[in-house]
């Protein structure tokens, strides 16, 4: 078969197309004919080599998201038959025709949805309702801030959120970008380039503060928490050091959280899979969350992928097309 490997930690150029053997999946794993794979921003980290915890990267295969259908399953794998339509979370491995999953981490492809369609799920989907849902806890009439509303993560938790009754506002970087996030279920868009988002939020606050840049934002974002609020950091693109007030915190007790989905337990995983499936398919099926790809790329042209990605110019989700083996 054919992969994407990192031939040394890099810029895009270090993306590979090369041929490899077809892996084989243990008893609880199930493998996918990879049809579709998402492009994410920790793809670019692990490239880069800086993503805490991944270690050497050299020789790794990107690709945290997948679609396509079941080919083989292991010994101790019960709810899936070769031939199902599948979209799965990996914690890499998803630049290939062919990949190995934990059938835990595996989910029913969408009614209605293309594979490409359903390869930018997984990922995003996964991040926003542990950290949006379970860390950040947001319920139906809180409010949520999304910084980055124009990324995958960010169109993901504006529709969720939405969808489940919150109050959303988001930032983004261009007039089209904002544009963009408000039929998605955003009520306030804020173009950071031209406005400060605490000023503009100032009056209202928020209860809830998705943010993957951290650095000056932080002090920021936890200035307009409402009592009780929570800040739940997913990434730091500005760098992590910050700060910040701790008087603010304890006098308004808010909440400081984050998290990174890659290195969790199979086991953590197999549970928020299950938790998923239950709260957000529903919401596929009745039509209340839509892909938004911004563009598609064959498997061989990655590297251009990750360019597109790192100019941030992109809104919504990228993907990867496998074209089927001859």
């Amino acid at each position: 078969m054919q992969q994407i490997t990192i031939s040394a930690p890099g810029g895009p150029d270090v993306l590979q197309l090369q041929e490899a053997p077809i892996p084989q999946p243990t008893a609880h794993q199930v493998l996918v004919r990879v049809e579709a794979a998402g492009v994410n921003r920790p793809d670019v980290l692990l490239r880069q080599g800086k993503y805490r915890g991944s270690g050497d990267v050299t020789g790794l295969v990107p690709g945290l998201e997948i679609a396509g259908r079941v080919e083989q399953c292991g010994s101790a794998v019960t709810r899936w038959q070769p031939g199902d339509a599948v979209c799965a979370l990996l914690a890499a491995g998803g630049y290939a025709e062919y990949a190995v999953v934990d059938a835990g981490h595996c989910l029913p492809m969408p009614a209605g949805w293309s594979m490409t369609e359903a390869a930018s799920l997984p990922e995003t989907v996964f991040t926003v309702w542990h950290n949006v849902f379970q860390r950040g806890a947001l319920q139906p009439g809180e409010t949520l801030l999304v910084h980055g509303g124009s990324s995958g993560i960010g169109i993901t938790a504006i529709q969720l959120a939405h969808a489940l009754g919150s109050r959303v506002a988001a930032t983004a970087g261009s007039a089209e970008k904002c544009e963009a996030l408000r039929p998605l279920g955003a009520d306030v868009v804020i173009n950071y380039k031209e406005a400060d988002f605490e000023q503009v939020l100032a009056e209202q606050g928020v209860d809830v503060v998705l943010d993957m840049i951290g650095g000056d934002y932080t002090p920021k974002n936890l200035r307009l928490l409402r009592p009780d609020g929570r800040l739940v950091f997913i990434n730091a693109m500005q760098g992590g050091p910050a700060e910040f007030n701790a008087l603010e915190v304890m006098a308004r007790r808010l909440t400081i959280t984050g998290s990174t989905l890659r290195p969790r337990s199979a086991e953590f995983k197999a549970a928020l899979a299950v938790a998923v499936e239950q709260r957000v398919w529903p919401l596929l099926a009745a039509g209340k969350f839509r892909p938004v790809i911004y563009q598609t790329f064959p498997l061989a042209e990655a590297a251009a992928a990750h360019q597109l990605l790192e100019s941030s110019t992109h809104i919504g989700k990228l993907v990867l097309e496998v074209a089927p083996s001859q």
